[in-house]
């Protein structure tokens, strides 16, 4: 499954990009013009290409970790969005949508580098 890394990162794409247009355009109600659908293919395609090169380069637990994190990210925009518009909830949900995917993308290198250094240091012993 975690071989086709092409399609996942395609899927990963779509699959953002979606979310994030029915969140600002369906969930808060505000009008979409050009630069949000620019901003949001930008970040989509970012988030869609760090996955597929997470399975590229063999990383599956940091893909692992970093699609939980986009997942919490996604979840707490949404739970933001439906707070309300009027007190910062549109930009406090996708700066909680940046926040836990960076932090899911950091803390799934800093595991698989622990992973990696623990595996690497049995190997010697």
């Amino acid at each position: 499954m975690l071989k086709n890394y092409g399609k996942i990162a395609i899927t990963i794409i779509f699959i953002s990009m979606f979310l994030l247009i029915l969140g600002v355009k369906y969930v808060l109600g505000q009008d979409l013009v050009i630069m949000n659908i620019l901003a949001f293919a930008a970040f989509s395609v970012v988030i869609g290409v760090l996955a597929g090169a997470l399975l590229l380069y063999k990383l599956q637990k940091t893909f692992y970790i970093f699609t939980i994190g986009l997942f919490i990210g996604f979840f707490e925009m949404y739970r933001s969005f439906f707070t309300g518009p009027a007190e910062f909830g549109d930009l406090a949900g996708i700066l909680s949508l940046f926040i836990f995917t960076a932090f899911g993308f950091a803390i799934g290198l800093i595991v698989e580098t622990i992973y990696y250094l623990l595996s690497n240091n049995e190997q010697k012993d």
